[in-house]
């Protein structure tokens, strides 16, 4: 445990408190100011200026044309998986290194997930791992859909994940996925304020979807989003979120199968302060990943993992690599036990009872981070002092 002394005292100096949570959230902006507004308005559930003002200010934040406001990140994968047309019993590929939430939103549509493995440089699915995949089990049939030829299901989606806020080789990507007739939906739940080749995260695939949790770079206690480019799906998927009713005077008419997935107007008023805020909250997690970087050079056994090339990242939570897995569990006991909260990364997907028996490729790079992966502290310092 010795080995750890100096990155728990520097820690430390950068949160001077007794516990030092892994990320907590902050609201220094109008967070109180529209919040009461909203309540004063009586518009306290999902229809409310500030749900309309949320939209117009994420669509300009992702850089696309619409962005709907979802209850949460995993009801905003749910949807866009059904704007999609994914069915019960097709094929999703996904990650296996990724928040459980991604595979739970495939499994309620009663689709399948199939696991692709990750590159080690961004933590998010490799281009080569899902061309191999393709190349091995696709095929093309005459109905313009790529079926897998181990399981004769249709493969109708691809959901990557950018990863703890480092953008995954998107474009690549994409363009793998176009060639096969495969919708991408990007799981940007981290990545609020990361750029790919001068682009938002969320913004290269069909859909994009995000989440506002209370541990994410902004929040608003629970919340999510999708954004998208395609006027169509975005009208659908307010339509759907909104319980498919048809508007009308009074009646009550419902034209689908409706979901009360919209984003309350009191969680879009705190949302809104902290998008105000977010250009600020992002240079300041930057300039901890520096920080971070520049104590980790010393640390001969530690890797501290930076932002992919091409690439603008939020740093949303901060990583490193340890050796192995022995030592990646000392330090999670030795930084637990002294009041730094650390966490490591999840357990591979294909691993969980739910998902044992689903397909997956050579998932190499991600059980070696899965060994080796932890989360450090990396809360918005609002505090200028230098280390």
């Amino acid at each position: 445990m010795e080995e750890f002394k100096e990155t728990i005292s520097f820690i430390k100096k950068l949160y001077p408190k007794d516990f030092i949570p892994l990320h907590e959230p902050l609201f220094i902006g109008n967070e109180r100011k529209y919040v009461l507004d909203a309540i004063e308005s009586t518009f306290v559930s999902s229809v409310g200026e500030y749900v309309n003002r949320f939209e117009k200010m994420m669509a300009k934040v992702a850089g696309t044309k619409y962005a709907v406001a979802i209850v949460n990140g995993t009801a905003a994968l749910h949807i866009s998986l059904i704007l999609a047309d994914v069915n019960a019993q097709d094929e999703v590929l996904t990650q296996a290194l990724t928040f459980i939430a991604t595979a739970n939103a495939i499994s309620y549509i009663g689709a399948l997930p199939v696991f692709i493995d990750v590159d080690k440089e961004t933590l998010g699915m490799s281009p080569k791992s899902l061309s191999d995949f393709l190349e091995k089990f696709g095929e093309k049939r005459n109905d313009g859909f790529t079926y897998n030829k181990f399981s004769g299901k249709r493969i109708k989606a691809c959901v990557p994940m950018h990863t703890f806020g480092f953008p995954c080789k998107i474009d690549e990507l994409v363009s793998i996925c176009e060639k096969w007739n495969i919708s991408l939906i990007e799981d940007a739940a981290e990545s609020i304020g990361s750029y790919y080749k001068g682009k938002h995260t969320g913004s290269f695939g069909l859909m994009g979807t995000f989440s506002f949790n209370g541990n994410k770079t902004i929040t608003c206690g629970g919340g999510g989003a999708v954004v998208t480019n395609n006027e169509a799906i975005a009208k659908l998927a307010k339509h759907l979120t909104t319980q498919a009713k048809v508007p009308h005077a009074w009646e009550f008419a419902h034209d689908h199968i409706g979901y009360n997935y919209r984003m309350p107007n009191l969680n879009a008023a705190m949302a809104c302060a902290q998008l105000e805020q977010l250009k600020d909250f992002v240079s300041k997690k930057r300039e901890l990943s520096l920080l971070y970087e520049k104590h980790f050079e010393k640390c001969k056994t530690i890797e501290f993992i930076k932002e992919p090339s091409n690439s603008e990242s939020n740093y949303w939570l901060n990583c490193i690599l340890l050796e192995n897995k022995t030592q990646r569990e000392n330090f999670l006991q030795a930084t637990n036990e002294n009041g730094v909260m650390t966490r490591p990364i999840w357990k591979l997907m294909n691993k969980l009872p739910m998902f044992i028996n689903c397909q997956h490729t050579d998932l190499e790079i991600s059980e070696f981070i899965e060994e080796r992966l932890v989360n450090i502290p990396s809360s918005v310092r609002i505090n200028n002092f230098k280390l």
